[in-house]
């Protein structure tokens, strides 16, 4: 029986200058003329689509145009397409790379081929970047689930078709409140958490960062749209994490120079964020994100915990940039990987694992 072929969709807010590349990179790893790509635009003008629809490409191509702004609402309106939900797998690539590359799209679609759920893009990330992931997301999601998957939030991966379908059936169900992150910046963790439920996860490690916009300036709604999505889903984990068996974590922080004025630009911007909150005990972290996981777990309103959260947040990052720029590459992937450790012991008391 011939299998089904792939399909990709390619999510895009105003990347006219990156998307072509992208979309050439995905049909040469798709590699199939029954396949479909989807280019699902919120674009402010046409000029992103206008790129995309230049490609030439072996593949075939849907074009969303107008769509509500949001990348998880694109992905998803992508999804409910026949085209995609047919597809035996479907990969999902971030139209700001530059500099894409096939073989990476390639592993990722072989990868669930051979029966994961999900393949996430493994890159190292420059240190003074990914702070969700390392300071949150990820030791969060191996502490509650035992999934520790390095870059839970990265934007290149595939998913079967049937990771993908409980996807958008559990989108469909969510409350309003966790709706309006899942179609934004929330998609990540929602689409890697629904799809470790139902299969294996797996990872494809790449050894150099990756080349695309950097995320800074959009942290506040990155947090405030990714996090309750993760405190929800790992807060109602029906399934016993993996057990550790020893193995050492291993953080990669690749290294590159800020110069000191870079680094004090970054602190005012995260010092204009939020003012400490009355009371505000300075507690180590990453106990706050331990307290915002209790406190979802026993009912609080996962947007509530978030914003109680945030503050302590930022007050890591700023140490982080902080201590991070004066430290070396292996002082830094240490002192994530004693934060994850960390975690993980203050919520075994919780029923964490």
């Amino acid at each position: 029986m011939t299998p089904k072929p792939a399909a990709a969709i390619l999510p895009s807010r105003n990347e006219a200058a990156t998307v072509a590349a992208v979309a050439a990179a995905v049909d040469s790893a798709l590699d199939d003329a029954r396949a479909v790509i989807v280019h699902a635009d919120s674009s402010d003008t046409s000029h992103t689509a206008d790129s995309f629809a230049a490609v030439s490409t072996l593949a075939g191509t849907v074009g969303l145009t107008g769509l509500e702004r949001g990348k998880g609402a694109q992905i998803l309106a992508a999804a409910r397409l026949a085209k995609i939900a047919d597809a035996e797998v479907v990969l999902i690539a971030d139209t700001d790379t530059r500099d894409p590359d096939p073989a990476v799209h390639r592993a990722l679609l072989d990868r669930v081929r051979d029966g994961a759920a999900l393949a996430i893009a493994d890159y190292p990330r420059h240190w003074d970047e990914a702070n969700l992931t390392n300071h949150l997301a990820r030791p969060l999601i191996a502490a509650t689930t035992g999934h520790d998957v390095p870059q839970p939030l990265a934007g290149d991966l595939a998913v079967s078709r049937e990771a993908l379908a409980t996807a958008v059936r559990a989108a469909a169900a969510l409350p309003a409140e966790l709706a309006v992150c899942t179609n934004g910046y929330g998609i990540d963790a929602f689409l890697l958490l629904t799809a470790a439920a139902t299969g294996p996860v797996t990872s494809v490690r790449i050894d150099e960062p990756k080349r695309h916009a950097g995320s800074f300036g959009h942290l506040p709604a990155i947090f405030h749209q990714a996090v309750p999505v993760l405190l929800h889903l790992t807060a109602a984990w029906s399934r016993s994490p993996a057990p550790s068996v020893g193995r050492p974590v291993v953080y990669r922080a690749a290294d590159r120079a800020l110069s000191p004025d870079r680094v004090q630009t970054m602190l005012t911007a995260l010092g204009g964020l939020a003012p400490l909150p009355d009371g505000y005990d300075g507690e180590p972290w990453p106990l706050p994100v331990a307290g915002a996981w209790r406190a979802v777990n026993s009912g609080t309103a996962p947007a509530d915990a978030t914003r109680q959260l945030w503050p302590h947040y930022l007050h890591r990052v700023r140490d982080w940039l902080v201590s991070g720029h004066h430290a070396t590459t292996r002082q830094r992937a240490q002192a994530l990987a004693a934060a994850h450790d960390r975690l993980h012991t203050v919520l075994v008391p919780a029923g964490a694992s």
